[in-house]
């Protein structure tokens, strides 16, 4: 891989990641905060890439040509001359000026690529949920609640007064969340939202049980927003012992799948 095709390679990925960081698609990769960070990556992998042809450009024109005389001079200063030692024997020396090709493989570089413009990944689901322990953290407080009837609430917010304050700053409101449906070994369902510290390789869900009004045929990875009350029950994560608080449900209908899947505020 010669510089020209490593300064394309560099200015592909930048157009990418701008790409990306510019349009919804970043939102499956880093957390929204870390769009400007991803937009100057984008820009500074497309100066370098113009910056490397532009040198590589100048460097050949300041170097003289490899033109027919070149290559009879470099063939007397390098070439097979013949010295005469005491003992009458010759020694060779031979001036090789090939250059050494790049390894083929360097052009595996390109696959990561090809995969950034073509696939974009799903969102974390059920599958991941399930095999992975509540990430669910005692809050820092419980601050007073807004009017509203029903309350819209982060999954996050809402499990974690109900595991940790015991519902007390929940009362009797009927309380309305969002996340996606997820199934443990026996049926039990549980509204799902991934968190994120920084991308979706460190994403781990939150989990809240669902009792009540449940509608007969969930299925997995399936958006719901569910209106409830809270309730004392809980469970353990099987995966890591995590509390897993529940809610009970009065109303729930299928929606569809937020702008960003994942939930940053528990970590905010």
């Amino acid at each position: 891989m010669n510089r020209q095709a490593q300064a394309a390679v560099l200015f592909l990925v930048g157009a990418s990641v701008l790409h990306a960081g510019a349009t919804d698609v970043y939102l499956r990769y880093v957390k929204a905060g870390l769009r400007p960070l991803l937009l100057g990556a984008g820009v500074v992998l497309i100066v370098t890439a113009v910056a490397t042809v532009w040198y590589e450009v100048r460097g050949r024109r300041v170097t003289p040509g490899s033109g027919p005389e070149d290559d009879h001079s470099d063939t007397r200063e390098h070439g097979t001359g013949h010295e005469h030692g005491s003992g009458g024997g010759h020694e060779h020396g031979h001036g090789h000026g090939h250059a050494h090709r790049e390894p083929r493989v360097s052009w595996l570089l390109v696959l990561p690529l090809l995969a950034l413009i073509l696939v974009a990944p799903p969102a974390l689901g059920s599958y991941s949920a399930m095999r992975t322990g509540t990430a669910l953290q005692a809050p820092f407080g419980y601050p007073a609640l807004p009017a509203g009837d029903p309350l819209p609430l982060s999954l996050v917010d809402y499990a974690g007064r109900a595991a940790y304050d015991q519902g007390r700053s929940l009362g009797d409101r009927r309380i309305r969340i969002t996340g996606f449906v997820a199934l443990d070994r026996s049926g039990t369902p549980y509204l799902v939202r991934m968190a994120l510290n920084c991308c979706a390789a460190d994403a781990q869900p939150v989990k809240v049980g669902l009792t009540g009004r449940i509608p007969p045929v969930l299925q997995p990875d399936t958006w719901l927003e569910v209106t409830g009350t809270y309730t004392s029950e809980r469970t353990k994560d099987p995966v890591n012992g995590g509390i897993i608080p529940f809610l009970d449900v009065s109303l729930a209908r299928p929606v569809p799948a937020p702008h960003d899947p994942y939930d940053e505020s528990w970590n905010n």
